[in-house]
């Protein structure tokens, strides 16, 4: 079975599949100070419980952003799944063309969810990944990675909110709003920080839009992906599981190479 790990900064997103079905994922926060046994110690809770054994783990696949992650996955890797782990990034995975200026700026995680999406859609697309980053990626539809955007995250920016207003209280769980004039501070907050995303949404991809040569589909993955589909205007289908699928998808194309 693969182990496949996207290490984002704020969350860590582990998957396992058996052959291409996702058969368990977890979504952790980022522990940039963990050592390798206590790494060790966590994944192996989560597959005590799920009744899976962390020995059935053949290969592992890693895309990361967090470079003080890289050493603590490659001993865990080493030491307790007996193998190295494959390292996503534009040298590694050439399958897809990157038109980036300089293509190893383009983060590990913004290149398996390309990959995923082209593989499944097989046509011109913007993927809208909200993260700690919202990052805004376009494929064309010969599936080459054209470039995109990245924009605060709306986690990231609320938190600005949060410090620089003092007196406004700190909205730990966003919800969907139900109006956009609200009547009190905690909806009027969630309101804007909601509303005002889903319009950042669908300016830029309206924008990235006039750009593109082909008419693109508009994809979302990430945490808040599901909630913001209900409001930006642009985005036609959620993709819970992209980046997982993604490093599933690179993995498999690398080992028949």
């Amino acid at each position: 079975m693969l182990l496949a790990i996207d290490i984002g900064n704020t969350n860590t997103v582990i998957g396992v599949f058996d052959d291409d079905m996702l058969i368990h994922h977890w979504r952790l926060r980022t522990e940039k100070d963990a050592t390798e046994d206590e790494f060790q110690v966590l994944i192996k809770g989560l597959f005590s419980l799920e009744g899976a054994m962390l020995e059935s783990i053949t290969g592992t696949i890693v895309s990361c952003v967090v470079p003080p992650m890289v050493n603590i996955l490659e001993r865990f890797c080493t030491k307790y799944l007996h193998h190295e782990p494959v390292w996503v990034d534009a040298a590694t995975f050439t399958d897809m063309p990157i038109l980036y200026d300089n293509p190893k700026e383009v983060g590990a995680d913004r290149i398996v969810n390309a990959a995923a999406a082209f593989y499944k859609y097989r046509t011109s697309l913007i993927v809208v990944d909200f993260g700690t980053a919202t990052t805004f990626d376009c494929i064309s539809r010969d599936g080459a990675y054209l470039g995109g955007a990245i924009s605060p995250g709306i986690t990231v920016s609320s938190e600005a909110l949060f410090q620089k207003a003092s007196k406004l209280p700190r909205v730990e769980i966003f919800a969907a709003p139900k109006h956009a004039i609200a009547k009190d501070t905690i909806s009027s907050m969630n309101a804007g920080i909601i509303f005002g995303y889903a319009g950042l949404v669908d300016g830029i991809v309206r924008r990235i839009k006039n750009e593109m040569t082909a008419v693109p589909k508009v994809i979302a993955t990430g945490a808040l992906a599901q909630l913001m589909a209900e409001f930006a205007e642009t985005i036609e289908a959620v993709e819970p599981h992209l980046t997982l699928e993604g490093l599933r998808i690179v993995y498999d194309k690398l080992q028949k190479k």
